[in-house]
């Protein structure tokens, strides 16, 4: 069975949701996009996930601003505002009923091609917008049970090449490093950056804890998490010393505790790195906490909406 980040609770209206592709809705099965397009021919796409708490898109303005800056760095011009956008991504919700416990995935790519070629010149068409909508509540047994770290070899890149703040469609580093992970019988994997020091996950930020300080990467090397930013947030407001620090697996198999955040997820604890038992708990207590403070935020972010 999948163990991770992302394992959810499963739920059967998830067979029957409408699925958004430019305009128009489609079941499951029939939602498709062009062969020509650019996310297919060259990973050439954005994308933003968002969570749906008690009729509230939590964060959404954090979430709209990096899918704006990642836009802008490839070069790519939407032809909506995000206002607009984010009627349509309540149209959606809407047309399904859906009001809780919901993921939304937004995909944005450049268009389509008219031959197979990275050249965005050779677009014919504006941006294909995809956007899918899925029941989706975090399962706590995973949770309470932790997950498994291995450190692939394949590192985070310098932002010279592929910034990897960037949520760009072109994740085949990060599926490198997963793959390496599970063949080593790991959950996901870690990954260090182009210095040798502890990065991030392959699809979450890591955190460690060490005498009750919080350190987590410098940020240069690791995508800009909303998760991982109001992780920060609830440690300055709370009086927690937290500390963005270059530090290296030394440190790391030395912690009390480690946990992962992510969008989906939220904390998840991490219970071994490279086969080392990390903390004397499955879930460790400042993990909780940080937990339950994060958890906090949420509920003050649904408050001031409604």
């Amino acid at each position: 069975m999948v163990h991770g980040t992302h394992n959810a609770v499963a739920d059967d209206r998830n067979k029957d949701i409408e699925i958004y592709v430019n305009g128009d809705y489609f079941r499951r099965e029939d939602a498709k996009i062009s062969v020509f397009d650019s996310g297919y021919l060259v990973g050439d796409g954005i994308w933003e996930a968002l969570r749906l708490h008690k009729g509230v898109l939590v964060f959404l303005e954090d979430h709209l601003d990096r899918l704006w800056s990642s836009a802008a760095s490839v070069g790519m011009v939407f032809p909506f505002s995000k206002k607009e956008l984010t009627a349509i991504v309540w149209e959606v919700l809407d047309k399904n009923k859906m009001t809780d416990h919901v993921h939304v995935r937004i995909m944005i790519t450049r268009g389509i091609k008219k031959t197979p070629s990275q050249d965005p010149r050779l677009t014919i068409s504006g941006p294909n917008i995809v956007i899918i909508p899925e029941y989706k509540k975090a399962s706590q047994d995973s949770k309470e049970k932790g997950i498994t770290l291995f450190t692939s070899t394949i590192r985070r890149g310098s932002p010279d090449y592929l910034d990897p703040r960037l949520n760009c469609h072109s994740k085949l580093h990060e599926v490198q490093a997963l793959i390496q992970a599970i063949e080593a019988g790991a959950d996901e994997a870690l990954m260090l950056d182009v210095n040798g020091f502890v990065s991030t996950c392959n699809a979450t930020n890591f955190f460690v804890i060490k005498n009750n300080e919080v350190w987590t990467s410098t940020g240069k090397y690791c995508m800009n998490g909303i998760t991982r930013a109001k992780v920060i947030e609830a440690c300055e407001r709370n009086d927690i010393e937290c500390h963005e620090k270059d530090f290296s697996l030394f440190d790391v198999y030395g912690a009390d505790e480690a946990f992962v955040t992510g969008t989906f997820g939220g904390l998840t604890p991490v219970t071994k790195i490279d086969g080392r038992t990390i903390g004397d708990k499955s879930y460790g207590d400042m993990t909780k906490k940080l937990s339950r403070l994060y958890n906090d935020l949420i509920a003050e972010a649904v408050l001031n909406v409604k």
